[in-house]
């Protein structure tokens, strides 16, 4: 039987933020760019009571919240209360498969610690982690992985959640299906259109009744919910694009305008490439459009070295296929060939 762990860390970049200034601990707050037009990374607490979330604009969060406080992130920052984080998580096993900084799988099933048991193991991870870094962490523990997923959002925040070998059949039975890693909006949607809400109504259609009408991924949700999808830790996670991309306070109104914006992005993409090693692995060069319509068009070629003019060119093609001429974000990255590259590992701290 598999012991999984997934540990999420609350709210953590603005948990990171009180911390070191405590003058923010009991004020809504969010990490995000100083534009109007930025986007939020995440938000305390506090400001979540407003309706204040992640990927908000901060014009809309602070219609909802006016005293909202908004500063920049410091990534080097939190990639270093990360990397205690994971040392931390060494102590109990090598299996972690991260997801991002604050968060991370841990298979415990051969862990010595806590006499094995994954429940203490991650009670005692969360002491430590509070202790060390001064930030808190939610737990979820349970013998399928996606489950440990699930209920680590339970108990939020500093808390944790069990889901015990014998609870997982009632558990998915009533499981809302969003809850699901991997069933989106769009998808729900259309299960819901179905009649499709819990766990339990997928099964009771069958697999072949999914099958026939969700196809492959039809399978694969029953076979969730059937409890038959244990999962297994990724450790090697090789990276495979990498891009940059900028929301401008205002909007772009002519081509001539978008194409003037291009050497900063280039700049700041060559930036990342230089610090990753990545130079001599790009295959492929891409350029995004987001139109005032929200409008997204793509356009990208095979390359192997980063070209102004090539972006210039994919820029301008791209461009043609909106409906205004209005644009608010523009975004460059390149395609990543995982065989030249120096097997680049995705760990904690990308």
């Amino acid at each position: 039987m598999k012991k999984f762990i997934h540990i999420d860390m609350d709210c953590f970049y603005a948990a990171v933020e009180m911390r070191d200034n405590p003058k923010l601990a009991n004020v809504p707050l969010a990490i995000g760019g100083k534009s109007r037009r930025g986007v939020l990374s995440t938000a305390n607490y506090i400001a979540r009571q407003y309706g204040v979330r992640s990927a908000m604009s901060n014009y809309h969060a602070k219609q909802l919240c006016p005293e909202l406080v908004i500063v920049p992130g410091r990534m080097q920052v939190y990639k270093e209360v990360s990397q205690q984080i994971r040392a931390i998580f060494r102590r109990y096993t090598e299996l972690i498969e991260p997801l991002s900084l604050d968060e991370a799988y841990l298979d415990v099933t051969q862990a010595q610690a806590c006499q094995g048991s994954a429940t203490l193991i991650a009670a005692q991870i969360r002491r430590e982690i509070q202790a060390e870094t001064g930030l808190t962490a939610s737990a979820g523990i349970a013998p399928i992985k996606f489950i440990a997923k699930i209920a680590s959002d339970e108990n939020k925040p500093n808390g944790q959640c069990v889901i015990t070998p014998d609870q997982v059949p009632a558990f998915l039975a009533a499981l809302d299906l969003k809850k699901i890693p991997g069933v989106g909006k769009v998808t729900i949607e259309k299960l819901h259109a179905q009649g499709l809400f819990k766990g339990q109504d997928v099964l009771d259609k069958g697999m072949a009744w999914m099958q026939q009408h969700q196809g492959n991924f039809g399978v694969s949700l029953y076979q969730k919910c059937a409890g038959q999808i244990i999962g297994a830790i990724s450790t090697d996670r090789v990276r495979k694009s990498l891009s940059v991309e900028h929301t401008y306070e205002y909007n772009k109104v002519t081509l001539a305008q978008c194409q003037q914006a291009l050497p900063a992005l280039l700049e700041e993409l060559t930036t990342r490439l230089d610090r990753q090693q990545l130079h001599p692995a790009i295959n492929k060069l891409s350029i995004k459009v987001k139109f005032a319509d929200f409008h997204v068009t793509t356009a990208d070629q095979s390359g192997r070295s980063l070209n102004l003019e090539v972006f210039n060119a994919l820029l301008a093609k791209a461009y043609e296929r909106g409906v205004t001429p209005e644009v608010r974000l523009l975004g460059l990255g390149v395609g990543i060939d995982s065989e030249q590259a120096d097997v680049q590992q995705l760990s904690i701290l990308d």
